[in-house]
């Protein structure tokens, strides 16, 4: 498992190793701990900008001792087929999940790149900028990636947050299904349908996402 201080820790490590400046977005465990959401995770998802920042950030954690590892432990066969699917890095129980342009068919969109829950430096020679998103993309990302403990994340997200924004993350999903994530109102109206067992939706935002479907 992760901490949050081993994650300061690898980032700080990481930072060291670098070729030049990268920036990346933090959208999954490790964006929860920014949040104080979790203490530890098993998987820091990642992703960067170009291949190039992504290959700069591998290197560095080859040197920490992360190998590669199968995708298919992780997730469902067809995430594994995608095209844009992670490289995916593990040591001991730590994993990275590493994505670059887009994460399978989502893609930074300008209130992603806008919106940012906090931006973290990790300098030294070069500086690796971590930028970490907004709760509603979290929520958004962890119902297109449908790993195991994704879902599990959703509901702690959603339980602590008294002023989540629905409206907000369904123009969000409408946004990625108009600019080609053919899943994006798929993927969150099965997560929204299964949340509701467990906190209240209004009906009129799964009633949004069945207008963009027409």
């Amino acid at each position: 498992m992760i901490t949050y201080h081993d994650q300061i820790e690898l980032f700080t490590l990481m930072s060291k190793q670098l070729k030049r400046d990268v920036v990346c977005y933090a959208f999954g465990g490790n964006a929860m701990m920014f949040y104080g959401y979790k203490d530890e995770t098993k998987d820091v998802d990642l992703l960067f900008e170009d291949e190039k920042g992504r290959q700069d950030f591998i290197e560095a954690l080859k040197e920490a001792g992360y190998k590669e590892t199968s995708l298919f432990k992780i997730y469902t066969e067809d995430k594994v087929k995608e095209k844009n699917a992670p490289l995916m890095f593990k040591r001991g129980e730590g994993r990275f999940d590493l994505f670059v342009k887009k994460i399978f068919r989502t893609v930074l969109s300008p209130k992603m790149k806008e919106d940012l829950e906090a931006v973290h430096d990790f300098k030294d020679k070069f500086n690796l900028k971590v930028n970490v998103l907004k709760k509603e993309h979290l929520v958004f990302l962890k119902a297109v990636t449908s790993r195991q403990n994704d879902f599990d994340d959703i509901k702690t997200i959603v339980k602590k947050e008294k002023h989540f924004d629905w409206q907000y993350f369904v123009d969000e999903v409408v946004w990625q299904y108009q600019n080609g994530n053919d899943w994006a109102v798929l993927d969150a109206e099965k997560m929204m349908k299964e949340l509701k067992e467990y906190v209240f939706i209004e009906e009129k935002y799964s009633k949004q996402l069945y207008a963009a479907l027409k």
